[in-house]
């Protein structure tokens, strides 16, 4: 991030954020570790209750659409696996600390969770699609979910600045990142690459949080989750499901929809389903609460 008057009011306010608890921390280590079991999840969930409620209001919640009540943690740690537990512990922990209504000084918060809960959805499902493995497709949410985290420090620490951001990119009909760089100095990518390093994100989050706009810069290991969550977010935009701010989204290239091995047209069918799994996933948001 540049070194000037605006990133030092970023960083004051991201250094500011409450930490992510220390059983999230917890929980990210032990599921980053390849023989990690459910029982081994448990044994750490088990130290923090609201996680513990968490993951079971999860597995009994319209989003699984389970036939029995689910009261066993072990057993809604295998029936949900590892990873989407790990990515609810993380997802949760981060709308709890940003999901305040002072967090939206110019962004309106409905709005902004909204589209990101479409752009989670979004990638989910064209992930699946393209027939990713089950087990993956909660990165895929997960980054979805959260690619656009570095827009709350923007939101406050540059309020009244991002006011006339936002217009800027609305009277010229250019991309809000595009007019970020120009007015602010600084995109919400590079202050988003400080709030992961703040909250220790690593792998593909944090990087789909920090390059989601500038894809042919990217030369990391998470390419597929991090383009998938571009024209996740590139549909979410067009289409005006919930709003981020960005009114003129740049188109998302050719290349792109080649390495994903998926034709732009796939979009055209994805409104009616994408509409149905924000309703479902919405209790992410509340869970977060």
């Amino acid at each position: 991030m540049p070194d000037s008057d605006s990133a030092r009011r970023v960083r004051e306010y991201v250094g500011g954020m409450p930490s992510l608890p220390t059983t999230v921390s917890k929980v990210l280590e032990v599921c980053n570790n390849p023989k990690t079991s459910p029982i081994d999840l448990d044994r750490v969930i088990q130290l923090d209750p609201v996680l513990m409620g968490r993951v079971l209001k999860l597995i009994n919640s319209a989003y699984y659409s389970m036939g029995t009540q689910v009261t066993s943690l072990v057993r809604a740690i295998i029936m949900l696996g590892v990873n989407t537990v790990k990515n609810l512990a993380l997802s949760s922990a981060v709308l709890d600390r940003v999901s305040s209504k002072k967090d939206f000084r110019a962004l309106n918060m409905e709005g902004f969770w909204r589209h990101s809960l479409c752009v989670g959805v979004t990638a989910k499902l064209i992930a699946k699609q393209r027939g990713i493995d089950a087990k993956g497709l909660e990165e895929y949410f997960a980054a979805g979910l959260l690619h656009d985290i570095g827009k709350i420090p923007l939101n406050t620490a540059l309020a009244d600045e991002y006011v006339l951001t936002m217009s800027l990119a609305d009277r010229e009909r250019i991309s809000l990142v595009a007019s970020e760089r120009r007015s602010l100095g600084l995109d919400h990518c590079e202050a988003g690459e400080v709030v992961a390093e703040n909250w220790k994100l690593t792998g593909a989050i944090a990087d789909t949080v920090r390059w989601h706009h500038d894809l042919e810069a990217y030369s990391g290991e998470y390419g597929d989750v991090l383009r998938t969550v571009a024209v996740a977010d590139f549909f979410a935009n067009r289409e005006g499901i919930g709003f981020s701010g960005n009114r003129y989204p740049d188109r998302v290239s050719p290349e792109t929809f080649s390495l994903l091995a998926i034709e732009k047209s796939m979009l055209e069918d994805l409104e009616e389903p994408v509409t149905a799994e924000i309703e479902k996933a919405k209790v992410f948001l509340k869970l977060g609460g």
